[in-house]
């Protein structure tokens, strides 16, 4: 057998309305994706608009990219670094004081290999307070970031990451235990 992508086929997914997904694509490539506008606190208004549940003292940074806005949760006092793409075709939730640094990518999706229709799979992910997701990292769909751990530069998380432990790498493995004075 061999992939026929002729016959993908993902009606079954239905993030939102076709109107909705529409006005959001415009308010994100104009507000969130142009490097042009630093003004954290419109985005996060926006993002509260469209259904996002945004805590107090969120920092969004230029270059930002939220595929649905309405599946996604950000705690107080969190910053998202410049150029985060956070491709949530599930639930992302991220907690409070957790830092994702600059170009760091959450997929939620991926695509089931197995099978000749390459069919789309979506898993949530979940990024516990005090965690730090380091620049230029990848969280894939399904992973859970317990609370404090930290995903080092140009890692990949593929599984849950321990509370109050360093990864590094790809895979990202285990390296040390975090210590905070």
């Amino acid at each position: 057998m061999k992939t026929d992508l002729s016959t993908y086929n993902n009606t079954w997914y239905k993030p939102g309305s076709t109107l909705k997904i529409s006005l959001w694509y415009f308010v994100n490539v104009l507000f969130f994706i142009n490097p042009l506008n630093p003004i954290s606190s419109l985005k996060v208004f926006l993002l509260k608009l469209f259904g996002a549940k945004i805590g107090s003292g969120v920092v969004i940074k230029p270059g930002v990219n939220i595929k649905y806005p309405w599946l996604l949760t950000i705690g107080d006092y969190s910053w998202i670094g410049e150029k985060v793409w956070i491709d949530n075709l599930a639930k992302v939730t991220i907690g409070n004081h957790v830092c994702v640094s600059q170009e760091a990518m959450l997929l939620c999706g991926n695509h089931n290999y197995k099978k000749t229709t390459f069919d789309l799979l979506v898993s949530e992910i979940t990024i516990d307070d005090g965690a730090w997701v380091g620049a230029k990292t990848v969280v894939c769909p399904g992973v859970n970031i317990k609370s404090h751990a930290i995903l080092t530069v140009n890692s990949v998380a593929t599984k849950t990451l321990e509370a109050y432990y360093i990864y590094q790498g790809n895979p990202a493995r285990q390296i040390r235990k975090r210590e905070i004075e």
